[in-house]
Parts: C-alpha cells; structure tokens; sequence
C-alpha cells in the first residue's frame, strides 16, 4: 500500500509541486493583505513623519543586515546535498525561505517546502528532508543561548529587574542548547554521521547571530526613537517575548510577542503608542521590507521555472508586449505633439484630445515639441525594427522628455507612473533591440512621409493664407496661427525636424553588411554548378543584375542564393542552387542573416516542397502561375495534334533554312548580327531582368546559342540556351526574331530545339511559366489568388493570360505550380510593387535591355510568345 501511494506521488510530483507553488502564491496574497491592514496609515505617518530620512534609511539598511545571518543555514545545507549550487542562487533562495518564514512561520513546514523546492535539483527526497532536518533542529539555538545571557542579565548584572518573574520562560528556552548539543554529539545514528564539528558550530554561530542580530536591530529602533530608557534592560524581555512567540507557533510571532513587549516596554515606562510604534518600525523594517524583496525574488524564480518549462514563451511574449508599447508610445507622444505644436487651438477644443493631453509628454516651447515630435518617430521606427543601436538614443531623449516633463510642477500622478513604466519596458525590451541594420519597408515609409509631408503642407497653406488675408474663407477661425513669428518658428522646427529625420535614418542604416555586397565571383558560380548541379534558375545568375548568398560548410561551398534587395525586402529568385542536402540549414542561416540586417526574404518562382518548407518557418505563399515540361524521350509531332507544327518543320525544310549551335564565345561578326536583331525586336521597348533574361555579351558568351538561318547563311532568329549543370533539363532564355523571319520561325526553332537536346542526352525540356495558370480556381483558395483568377479569366484585353497557357499546352507534358513566399504579415501588395520594379528596373541592364510589352515579360520569364505566333 505504502508503495503505491508512492509511486502515485511521484507520477503526479509535477502537479504537487504546481499545487505547492500556487498555494505559496495565494499565501503571499493573503499576508500581504493581512498585515496591510493590520498597520494603520495615520499610525505609520506619525510614526514615520517624527524620523529623519537619515534615520529611516538607517532603519532599512539595518533590517536587511539582520536579515543576512539567516544566510548561513542555506551555505550549510548544500553541502549535505550533491550538486553545486552558486553563490547568487543560494543567496536568493535563502533570503526567500528566510523572509517567508520570518513572516509566515507554519511551523517551519514552508522553510522545509521551500527549501526542497529550491535545492532539490540533483538530490533525492531523503537526501533533502535530512539535510533540511538537521539545519531545523539548530534554528533555535541562537534563542536558547540569548535566554543565558538574558538570565545573566537579570540575575547577574541586575539589569531589567522588572522582568525576573519571567525566568521560567528563560529557563526553559535556555535548556534547549544545552540538551540538543548532548544529543547531536553523543548519538552515533547514521542520521548525524554527516554532521561535523565545523558544520555544527557554524549552524550554531549562524542561529546565534541570528537571534542576535534580531535584537540589536530592536534595540537600534529604540534608539532611533529616542526614548528615555536603559536599553540594556529592554534585551530579557525581548527575549521572553520571542520565546513566547515561539511556543504559541503564531506565524513571526505576531500577536503573542506584541502582546508581551507592549506589556514589558509599559514596565519601563514606555507608553503604549509609543511600544506601538517601535513594534510597527519593528515589523515594517524587519518582516515586511525583506519580506516585500523576497515575494519579488520568489516571483522571479517562480517565474523563471515556468519560462524554462515552456520553453520561453512567457518571457519572449512579455518583452514583445514591452517593446510594443514603447514602439506606441513614441508614436502616440509623437503626433500629440505635433498637433499641439502646429494647430494648438484646433487641438485643444477636441474633446478626444483633451482626455489624452495627461499622458503625453510636454514642452512649452513650439520649436522644441515639434523637433523632439520627430525625433520620438524617427526613433519609434528604429524601436519598431527592433535595431541594436536605437537604444541609447532612445533612452536618453525618452529621459530628457520625461524629465522635463515631470519638472512642472503638479504634474498628474498617474503620469509618471505611465512614463516610469515606460523606461521600465524600454530596458526589458531591450534584447528585442537585436539587428544590426535598418532599412525603411515601403509601408514604414508611407505612414512617416505623410505625416511630415502632410504636417509641411498644412503648416505651409496656413501660413501662406495669413499673408494673403484669406484664411477666413479657407479654413476656421480657430486654425487661424497667432502671428508670422509663431509659423516662421514652427516652419523651421520643420526644416530641422527633416535633418533630424535623415540624421537618424543614416544613423540607423550604418552598419557592416558584407555579404550584401560581394562582388560576382563567376568562377565560384561555375565551379558549384559542377560539383552539385544547377536548376532552372542558376544561369541567371550570369546577368550579374543579382546578390550572391554562398552557404559554407567546412570551408565549401554548398548552396548558392540569388536575391536582389528593394527596400526591406530581399526578393530570392528561384530555389537555392547547389547541395540540397544541406538545405534546411542555409535557409536558417540565411534567413538569419537577412534578420540581423533588418532585412525580410521574398521567394520568387518556388515548388511546392520549398513553399511548404517556408510555411513551416513563418511565410504566407500565393500560387503564381506554373511551369511547362516538355517530356524529350516521348516528345513527337506524329499525330494530328501536331499537324501544324509538322507542317511548318516540313516547310523550313524545304526551303533549307537550317538550325545550329553557337559554342561561346561569340565571334564579334556573330555578335552584332544578334545584336541587330534584338535591337529591331526590341524596338521601343524596356530590357527585363532579375527572373528574365537581357542582351549581354557576357550573358550569352556563358552557354551556346541557337540559330535559325536561311538557306543564304542569313540569322533570322536566335535563343540562348540556360543549362541546368546535368543532363537532365534545359531551357531557354532569350527568343528573338528578325523582323525578316517568316511566320511560325520560332516553333520551327523549339521543334529543332527539343531534337537537338534529345541528341544531347537531355530527358525533359523547361518552356518556363504560365502566369496565373490554375490559380484560384478552387472556392476555398486565398482571397488573393481568386482575385488572380479573375485577372485570368477577363484580363485578356492586357494580357492574353489564357492563351499563352494554350500556346504552351502543344508542347507541354506536364505542369509544375509555382509559388511566391513572403514573410507573414507582410504588405503583398507592396511585394508584388517590388518584384515588378526588379523585372522592369535592371541593376545593371545596358542601354540596349529593352523589351516589348513589360507586364508580359514580368509575368511569363521568356519572350512574348505572341510576336512569335
């Protein structure tokens, strides 16, 4: 029976302990409110208000020095334990045990819960409730012996006469030395074997200056309080009164020593509100301001116990909460500001605003509210993205505007107990501050723009209409601005305001971000393809319009990213390049890095299994459109699906026009032939780039080059082909005709395309996307992908979205879906905006990167198949 009660504790120890924890919490509660009312305020002001501040610090500082001496039981117990325990934590834990017990008692049950709470890590439960019974049998042995020396004191050296007829209660206290040190020392159990002389005298020395301590911070109270009396004679009924305490088992003894020193102190003459008040001072500086920091380390190492049991979840939530309210306090403080400086009388009729007026910060200069207005949401925006170096600039204008602030007199209670908590939040939010580089999102630069924008104009328009004498008929009278003086001032604290905003930006944005800016490494591009393979985006990366990430392990290379940066966003053309094997840690690593710059990743153009991958880690996605494969092994224009295409391969026959392969380099002949006709396709029209193609030399010096001629040598078409760095895929990238070629030229070049690689020992054939193709077709797709589906379906008036799936679909064997991953709450708009720009904007496109209809090329990674038709 008694083993199975057993083994039921301890299946469900970590629900008693939960139980424990929460009970003690509840405990805490309940003294806290018991002794609050206990005290009574007018007594504890005119206690108070007849000390020094000199006195009361005195008072404090010595509470908690004779609190210190309980220390000496928590350094022994560890050493009857296993483990090792550092100095800090005993310290903590024992000033909880000790303050607790002062106050809560319980009989020493809560020191001997806490204690196996706090030490219990790497010992048993017989371990801990021996070690915890030893140092109990030693708490009172500091009591005992000061029942000698009041005894001494009594009978011996005649002081404290009064109290003689308490000997008996000194007696009896005093046996209790005596009689445990012939026990410890003569009993030879295996319970004590442990218990040496040096670990015994220094329990003992730890009980006897506790005790002692107790009473000489007492007695320092009666001196303070300057009262007419020996306070020699007040030590034996100091001691009476804490044997009595003791023996009634009445947590710190309240109530029964009150009882006894109120009665002892009227025997010297002491009046009952003055014992009343030392007893208060008493209880105040020994019991409840320990105490008071021990429920503060208790909560903290509750708290930490539960941070680690759920992972840190509490206190990352805690330090995100912080970090927010500061980020929205700056914000708020900012803009309150700001209308108070530029249209103070239209502001300070608005109810609303006049209910927030409290709780913001407060300059009476006009200049100065609207320099530190944006100087808070400048610095809110670093706040806000979490960068490193924000943080002493915020603390200090956050202290001088607070300062200033609070230097008014009758400044509203509640608000310095709002603006305390803030840089209270502002400090522990401070590990929030982790990146080292800032760069403005698009949205982040939206809201602050319009309201510097939006301030400058309306302070400019009311301004200019006081000189025009017309601001009756344009605005109210109350937005009226006092005088050309106030709008000159308010002016410019604009203009500095502007400085001071560009000021921080470049501050912030200052810093060393290597891997942003290596430059192109062809040699290192090539030499991953060959070790591992490339992918249908790795010849991209030739344009050199793209940032190369390189993953590194053991010193190799083993992944390539391409990305190009716009704004906040590092937008990832395709998959990574290389092993992908080690593919799960680049993206930690890159994403890593991307964070520590202030930087969040888009993935442009990925499959299915990556945009899953990418979920797991935080991203939305949205399908883009899919990819077509043409199947080499089983490719044929047998049948009557391709009877056109037969047809038209059978007429360039006839007429000789023949297809090759350009091996690079190019000759400077064969260059400018292809130059002239991409110049006279191209026409009018923009380069592309980052996921399409444009005209370079060393862009196509980088892979052989498809041709059709005509039976008299004449290029009338061309398309570079993208190898994969297998034998497995391949496809092309720029298509370009001359506008001489015949109808139909460029099926003729995929038909002689598909055999050629099929000669080559390639399996499959990549026709690249089909935008929009398949995308929310589903009732229960993304809002964002059924609005794409209605471009699909009705936008053919821009954009022949459905016939180019069509087109492709002769050819195609099967698609594949491709996505777009972007970072949760994340403007996709805003994404959408930035990819455009980085297809339609080159980095590094030559005068001649130009393209004919710039939304066909954005969408479809290849050339505008309707010219081709």
């Amino acid at each position: 029976m008694g083993k199975r009660l057993w083994r039921t504790i301890q299946k469900h120890m970590t629900l008693i302990k939960g139980l424990f924890m929460f009970s003690v919490l509840l405990f805490i509660i309940h003294e806290v409110g018991r002794v609050a009312h206990e005290i009574s305020g007018q007594q504890v002001r005119s206690v108070l208000g007849s000390l020094s501040w000199g006195t009361l610090g005195l008072l404090l500082v010595g509470g908690f020095i004779a609190v210190l001496p309980m220390l000496i039981y928590d350094f022994t117990i560890v050493e009857f334990l296993p483990g090792q325990f550092s100095a800090g934590y005993i310290i903590r834990s024992g000033w909880v045990t000790n303050t607790f017990t002062n106050l809560m008692g319980m009989g020493g049950l809560l020191g001997a819960s806490l204690r196996a709470n706090f030490y219990s890590q790497s010992a048993t439960k017989k371990q801990v409730v021996y070690a915890i019974s030893k140092i109990a049998l030693f708490l009172l042995a500091g009591l005992s012996l000061s029942c000698w020396v009041a005894l001494v004191l009594l009978f011996g050296l005649d002081i404290g006469q009064p109290y003689q007829g308490y000997w008996m209660w000194l007696l009896g206290g005093g046996l209790y030395f005596p009689g445990l040190f012939v026990f410890t020392r003569l009993n030879d159990s295996a319970f004590f074997k442990d218990l040496t002389w040096a670990r015994e005298l220094r329990l003992i020395l730890g009980s006897t200056l506790e005790w002692g301590s107790c009473a000489l911070f007492f007695l320092l109270i009666g001196w303070a309080l300057r009262l007419p009396l020996n306070l020699a004679a007040v030590f034996p009924m100091f001691v009476v009164a804490s044997v009595a305490g003791v023996v009634s088992m009445i947590p710190g003894g309240l109530g029964s020593f009150d009882v006894f020193m109120i009665l002892g102190l009227g025997m010297l003459g002491v009046s009952r509100a003055d014992a009343a008040g030392w007893l208060l001072l008493y209880r105040l500086f020994y019991y409840f301001f320990p105490f008071g920091v021990g429920v503060g380390l208790f909560f903290h190492d509750a708290g930490r116990r539960l941070n680690q049991f759920l992972n840190g979840l509490p206190v990352a939530a805690l330090r995100r909460g912080a970090h927010l309210f500061v980020t929205t306090f700056m914000y708020f403080s900012g803009v309150m500001m700001l209308l108070y400086a530029t249209i103070p009388d239209v502001v300070l009729t608005n109810h609303l605003y006049i209910r927030l007026v409290p709780y913001m910060f407060y300059f009476l200069d006009q200049v100065s509210n609207i320099i530190v207005a944006f100087l808070l949401i400048g610095l809110a925006r670093g706040v806000g993205a979490r960068v490193k170096r924000v943080f002493w600039p915020t603390l200090i204008v956050l202290a001088i505007a607070i300062g200033n602030t609070l230097w008014r007199e009758n400044f509203p209670g509640g608000l310095a107990v709002l603006l305390g908590l803030v840089l209270a939040c502002l400090l522990f939010a401070r590990p929030e501050l982790y990146r080292e580089g800032f760069h403005y999102s698009w949205g982040g630069l939206l809201v602050d723009g319009s309201i510097y924008i939006g301030t400058f104009l309306l302070y400019t328009v009311l301004g200019l209409s006081m000189f025009q004498g017309t601001h009756k008929a344009w605005f109210p009278q109350n937005w009226r601005l006092p005088s050309t003086q106030v709008w000159l001032n308010g002016l410019g604290g604009l203009l500095v305001a502007l400085l001071i905003l560009v000021g921080i930006n470049r501050y912030l944005a200052r810093s060393r971000q290597d891997w942003l800016h290596q430059p192109f490494d062809a040699t290192r591009v090539r030499a991953l393809i060959r070790r591992f393979g490339g992918n249908e985006v790795s010849h991209l990366a030739f344009l050199r319009d793209k940032q190369l990430y390189f993953y590194q392990k053991d010193g190799a290379d083993q992944l390539l990213i391409l990305f190009q940066q716009r704004a906040d966003k590092l937008l990832v053309m395709g998959e990574p390049i290389g092993n992908q094997a080690e593919l799960v840690p680049a993206l930690k690593q890159f994403m890593t890095d991307a964070d520590l710059a202030g930087l969040r990743p888009v993935f442009y153009e990925i499959s299915e299994a990556l945009t899953l991958r990418l979920h797991e880690m935080g991203f939305d996605f949205i399908k883009v459109g899919e990819e077509g494969h043409v199947d080499l092994t089983t490719f044929s224009l047998a049948g009557r699906a391709h009877k056109g295409e037969r047809a038209l391969v059978n007429k360039f026959r006839r007429e000789n026009y023949t297809c090759e392969l350009l091996q690079p380099p190019l000759s400077d002949q064969t260059f400018a032939e292809l130059q002239a006709i991409s110049t006279a396709w191209l026409g009018e029209q923009t380069e592309k780039g980052f996921s399409l193609g444009f005209f370079d030399r060393q862009y196509l010096d980088e892979a052989p080059v498809a041709v059709m001629k005509t039976a008299a040598g004449e290029i009338v078409a061309f398309a570079n082909l993208m190898p994969t760095g297998d034998r497995h895929m391949t496809s092309i990238d720029l298509m370009r005709e001359s506008p001489n070629a015949p109808s139909g030229i460029m099926d003729g070049l995929f038909v002689y395309l598909f055999d050629l690689c099929r000669d080559q020992g390639y399996t499959a054939f990549n026709l690249g996307m089909a935008p929009l193709a398949n995308v929310g077709v589903s009732h229960f797709s993304f809002i964002e992908e059924r609005a794409a589906h209605l471009i699909y379906q009705y936008g053919s008036s821009v954009y022949s979205f459905q016939g180019l799936r069509a087109y492709k679909e002769k050819y195609v064997t099967t698609w594949q879906p491709k996505y777009l991953a972007y970072r949760r709450r994340a403007s996709l708009i805003f994404t959408m905006l930035q990819l455009m720009i980085a297809v339609n904007r080159p980095t590094t496109s030559p005068k001649t990167r130009l393209v004919p209809r710039w939304l066909d090329r954005w969408l479809t990674d290849e050339i505008t198949w309707q010219n081709h038709r």
